[in-house]
């Protein structure tokens, strides 16, 4: 009678236990779904980064855009020496009295030239196309650079939003 007892009681041991395969296998499909979601969040974040990088360099560039606006034809847009050609802006401003920027830094080109439309209308004289380009470096990692490239091209006219202002 002991001897049955003692392989009941193995035997209800043994089916307790789980098997080295099934531990294996179960280690695996743990390691993967964490691998998966760490891949998805590290994705996300840089994704992120990249539309905050994008959306800080429209922002650059419409405010550049919207202050020739308001130059005067003759004095101010026409002339070589006003518009300022290279500039430099920051994704995150001087630090509250210290001076010191951080964060990516935009460096930018304008330029005004005449506008090549077909078929050229008479009026075409009194137009000039502005064209800014940005760039900057976005950073994945310490070793992990790449440089992007952001333009934007408008028209201006002499008889337009500046004539309106100056002369009323």
């Amino acid at each position: 009678m002991r001897i049955k007892i003692a392989a009941l009681r193995t035997t209800r041991l043994a089916e307790h236990a789980y098997t080295l395969a099934e531990v294996s296998i179960s280690a695996v499909l743990v390691l993967t779904v964490f691998t998966a979601l760490y891949a998805g969040m590290s994705s996300g974040f840089a994704y992120t980064q990249v539309l905050r990088e994008n959306l800080r360099a429209t922002q650059i560039m419409l405010e550049r855009m919207e202050g020739i606006r308001l130059y005067n034809w003759d004095t101010q847009l026409n002339s070589n020496n006003f518009l300022p050609i290279n500039f430099s802006a920051y994704y995150y401003p001087a630090i509250a009295g210290t001076g010191v920027n951080s964060g990516v830094c935009y460096t930018g080109t304008m330029s005004v030239g005449p506008v090549s439309l077909y078929p050229t209308p008479s009026y075409v004289s009194d137009m000039r196309q502005i064209l800014v380009t940005l760039k900057w470096v976005s950073r994945f990692g310490p070793s992990n650079t790449l440089v992007r490239t952001r333009r934007m091209r408008t028209y201006v006219a002499r008889y337009g939003m500046q004539n309106y202002i100056y002369n009323n």
